[in-house]
């Protein structure tokens, strides 16, 4: 499996040879620095741990995460992240030249945060009739049972707080990819608001 840190920069629009325009969100892909190799011996699992986002101030990293980046031997980043990756070493990078135009992703990142909204917002209910005199319109109306089961039923969709939460898409295309800029513009729109950081993953 290929995956890859990124950062949202926004969307914007290409063309393609016979003019038909695609909305394409533009994303910031690596580089992102192999720290950790974990093994199933040590680790009782095997991962790869990648970091993005260079921090360049030392005073903003906790000493936990400084014995990481000195262990191994690099610089200092803001989002870190395991990938089921294999035959990387520790210090290798890992840029956008892993995709290719037309591969197929899935892509992470936490969605825009909506605040507290009522069930029609939060949960697509249909609320009531919007004639004149019903007093019954964007409410979730009745929430439970008389004598059984004589309480709301857990996960039952009521208001309160949207959004804030990982969202992954999946089936995402990518539709160029400019190794120069590290790159990637993918079809589509992608998870969070712009400067949102973002895990990358190919399908299949």
């Amino acid at each position: 499996m290929t995956g890859i840190l990124g950062r949202k920069l926004g969307m914007t629009q290409v063309f393609d040879e016979s003019g038909r325009m695609y909305p394409v969100t533009v994303v910031e892909a690596g580089p992102c620095c192999v720290l950790q190799v974990k093994t199933k011996e040590r680790d009782g699992y095997e991962a790869t741990q990648i970091g993005f986002g260079e921090i360049k101030k030392e005073k903003n990293v906790t000493k936990a995460m400084k014995g990481i980046f000195s262990k191994a031997g690099s610089g200092m980043y803001r989002l870190l992240r395991e990938f089921p990756l294999s035959d990387l070493k520790v210090g290798e990078m890992i840029t956008v030249e892993k995709f290719q135009k037309g591969d197929v992703i899935a892509v992470s990142g936490v969605s825009k945060g909506k605040g507290f909204q009522g069930v029609m917002k939060r949960h697509n209910y249909a609320g009531g009739p919007a004639s004149h005199g019903s007093m019954f319109y964007r409410a979730p109306g009745s929430i439970g049972a008389s004598s059984f089961p004589s309480r709301v039923w857990k996960n039952k969709g009521m208001p309160g707080h949207m959004g804030s939460e990982v969202v992954t898409v999946k089936n995402l295309k990518v539709v160029d990819v400019r190794v120069e800029q590290n790159l990637l513009l993918i079809l589509g729109a992608v998870p969070g608001s712009k400067g949102t950081y973002l895990e990358i993953r190919k399908e299949g």
